[in-house]
C-alpha cells in the first residue's frame, strides 16, 4: 500500500514524510465487520490501529456484561496509540461500530520508531490526553443528557469520524453505545425520522438535515469538536 492510502487516516497525514517514511514499512492494510472486537479490558496492546474508514467504539464492561461508550475513534485517531511509550493494557473494550479499513503496525515495531522520533512521541502524547478529555466529556454527557440529545450528538460525531451522511447502524447497537433500551432507541429514531433529521431502514441510519441534529444535540458535540481542533488547527475535524 502507498503513503496516500496510510494518509487516509488523518493522524498519519499529519506526520511529516520522513517519519511516515520510517512507519510505512510496517503498516498493513486490514479490514473489520461491525461486531469485531480488537481489544478486551486487561488485553495486552499487540498493534495499533489507523482507522482510513469505519469507526471503532471504546467500551466500559459491567461485571453483568453491560456496556457503556467512552469514547470513540475514526479515521482523526488510532486505537492503542500510546503503546508507542511503552508496553500498555487495554482499559476498553474496542470494537468496530462501523466496518471499514484499517493501517495496522505490531506494537513492537511501533515502539521502537517512536523511541527515535520525538514528533511521534509528541503526537501520541497529545492525542492520548484529547481521548482523555473526550472520555470525560461523554461521562458527564451519560449522567447529565437526555437519550434524545446523547443520540443526536452521537449521530454527528459518527458522520463526523466516516465523513458520510450513511451510517450502518443497528438499533441494537445504537442502545448499547447509549446505554438504553432498544426500544428507547426505536422511538427516539422514530420521532426523528418523522420530523426529516433523519430516514431510517433495517441497519442503516441516513442523515437528512444535519442542521437539525446539531440544533438538538446535546453541548457535549460542540465542546468536543473545540477539544479535536485545539490539538490540531490544522486539519478539517
Amino acid at each position: 500500500m502507498d503513503q496516500l492510502r496510510h494518509r487516509e487516516n488523518r493522524l498519519l497525514s499529519t506526520l511529516s514524510r520522513e517519519t511516515l517514511a520510517l512507519l510505512e514499512p510496517e503498516l498493513k492494510e486490514t479490514s473489520a465487520m461491525q461486531g469485531a472486537v480488537f481489544l478486551e479490558p486487561g488485553d495486552s496492546i499487540d498493534r495499533v490501529y489507523f482507522p482510513q474508514s469505519g469507526m471503532i467504539s471504546l467500551l466500559i464492561v459491567s461485571r453483568e456484561g453491560d456496556t457503556v461508550e467512552v469514547s470513540t475513534v475514526g479515521r482523526e485517531g488510532a486505537l492503542g496509540l500510546h503503546r508507542g511509550l511503552g508496553g500498555r493494557r487495554s482499559f476498553t473494550r474496542a470494537t468496530v461500530q462501523i466496518p471499514g479499513r484499517f493501517s495496522t503496525i505490531a506494537a513492537h515495531a511501533f515502539e521502537r520508531i517512536s523511541l527515535n522520533s520525538a514528533s511521534l512521541r509528541d503526537m501520541i502524547t497529545l492525542y492520548t490526553e484529547m481521548l482523555l478529555e473526550e472520555a470525560l466529556q461523554l461521562a458527564a454527557c451519560n449522567a447529565i443528557h437526555d437519550a434524545s440529545s446523547r443520540l443526536c450528538r452521537w449521530l454527528l460525531q459518527c458522520a463526523d469520524h466516516i465523513n458520510s451522511p450513511q451510517l450502518p447502524l443497528t438499533q441494537e447497537f445504537l442502545a448499547q453505545m447509549l446505554g438504553v433500551r432498544r426500544t428507547t432507541v426505536t422511538l427516539l429514531a422514530q420521532e426523528l425520522q418523522k420530523r426529516g433529521a433523519v430516514k431510517y431502514s433495517r441497519g442503516k441510519m441516513t442523515i437528512l438535515n444535519r442542521k437539525m441534529l446539531e440544533d438538538d444535540a446535546c453541548e457535549c458535540y460542540e465542546v468536543m469538536q473545540r477539544q479535536r481542533l485545539a490539538f490540531n488547527p490544522g486539519v478539517n475535524w
